[in-house]
């Protein structure tokens, strides 16, 4: 927690570490990290290759900060060479807590069940109240087809409501993601100042 305090307004890219350099997934990972660091968002992963390699790289090609909190697996390759700083973890729980805590949004790419479980703790966590609403951009469209079904008849019967899906932007376009992003970065910020409006009026100082 000390050392990712003060990473500043963070984005958070999960994605499969067995996605290779010259696939349209790892390039438009890489361009989505970009973007977020021209935007002023330090751009937080799992700190592996893949995916999050390739945000991690973007954030770099721009002078942005880049973030990974890696994990001790027996057959993990090394972390990605675009860390500026790195957190180790020996615990899943406590490397996703650290994942969420300081970011604003969540960026998934194509993954397997390490990418499913981060997104589905997300949902849950927003869904259940737990975690403040924010945006969860999901990209690869025809790739998460399937998810989308299946959240249909999870909603078709009732064991979602329609406004839940509402908790997740499914795009191709890194541009859209980040306007999605951002639109709800004012909105949170504008609830803040009324938060804080109110709770000086009901103090007497404002």
């Amino acid at each position: 927690m000390r050392r990712l305090h003060f990473v500043g307004p963070a984005i958070t890219v999960f994605g499969s570490a067995r996605i290779k350099e010259d696939s349209a997934e790892y390039i438009t990972a890489r361009t989505v990290g970009q973007l977020l660091g021209k935007a002023g968002f330090t751009v937080i992963t799992g700190g592996g290759p893949g995916i999050m390699q390739a945000a991690n790289r973007g954030a770099r090609d721009v002078g942005a900060p880049s973030v990974g909190c890696t994990i001790r697996l027996p057959q993990e390759e090394a972390p990605n060479p675009y860390l500026d700083i790195q957190v180790d973890f020996h615990y899943f729980f406590a490397r996703k807590y650290m994942l969420t805590k300081y970011s604003l949004a969540f960026i998934v790419f194509p993954g397997g069940f390490g990418t499913a479980d981060e997104l589905f703790e997300a949902l849950t966590l927003i869904q259940t109240g737990k975690m403040r609403d924010f945006p969860i951009v999901v990209f690869g469209e025809a790739f998460w087809q399937p998810l989308r079904t299946q959240l249909d008849t999870m909603r078709e019967a009732g064991m979602i409501s329609a406004g839940d899906l509402d908790l997740l932007k499914f795009t191709n376009d890194p541009a859209e993601a980040l306007d999605h992003i951002h639109s709800f970065v004012r909105r949170g910020a504008k609830r803040d100042q009324r938060v804080r409006r109110l709770r000086l009026l009901g103090e007497g100082r404002a």
